[in-house]
């Protein structure tokens, strides 16, 4: 863990990696203490992206801070709703809601996720291509 748990930047972090990008939690329970909510950044390279997915019992908040993608998010009866996102976009995923993001740019596409409460992504370590990618790597 950094010295500083107040002021992390991602190289900070270990990352969570997978085949279709990478986690670097920069708040959570076991970073800094945070209690009630998780996030970090995630990095997608070029026309990867995450499969659909629901996180049961938690929000999310996802926030594009670089590059271009699709967003799914199903609505209340279940149906996907998909956008073009980019950046300064801020997607909600209500609770238990299934969905997912998939960089179609050019570029790496880059967000910022919360989780409330905090927990969903600690079932990530479960999934067969989890890798975790020591700070500074």
């Amino acid at each position: 863990m950094a010295t500083d748990k107040y002021f992390l930047y991602p190289k900070d972090v270990a990352s969570f990696g997978f085949d279709w990008g990478r986690l670097a939690l920069t708040v959570a329970p076991e970073v800094n203490g945070a209690e009630r909510f998780s996030g970090g950044v995630v990095d997608l390279p070029s026309g990867e992206g995450h499969a659909r997915h629901n996180h049961p019992g938690a929000e999310e908040i996802i926030f594009v801070i670089s590059g271009e993608g699709e967003q799914m998010v199903e609505d209340e009866n279940g149906n996907p709703v998909t956008r073009k996102v980019g950046p300064g976009c801020t997607i909600y995923v209500p609770e238990s809601r299934f969905h997912s993001t998939k960089n179609t740019g050019s570029a790496p596409m880059q967000l910022f996720v919360v989780y409330s409460p905090a927990g969903p992504e600690r079932t990530l370590r479960d999934l067969p291509d989890f890798r975790l990618i020591p700070p500074g790597a």
